[in-house]
């Protein structure tokens, strides 16, 4: 396989992971809203962490992607 479609490969992939930790961090996070107040403190702040490490996970995947993607030009 070439290497540019090793690159191109890579980039899917970490488009699919990038899409579902995005999803699930905004899913979370409308669930954190709706329900502040009427679940228990644990649950809340376990919720409110697993928030957090999706967005850091989110932003690391897309500055992966652009890494790769400026590996495509060269």
């Amino acid at each position: 396989m070439a290497r540019i479609d090793k690159i191109k490969e890579e980039i899917g992939w970490l488009k699919i992971i990038f899409t579902v930790s995005l999803a699930t961090d905004i899913s979370l996070t409308a669930w954190l809203v709706q329900n502040y107040g009427k679940v228990n403190l644990f649950l809340f702040l376990t919720g409110a962490l697993a928030a957090i490490l999706l967005t850091f996970l989110s932003v690391w995947i897309n500055r992966i992607a652009y890494r790769k993607i400026d590996e495509l030009e060269e």
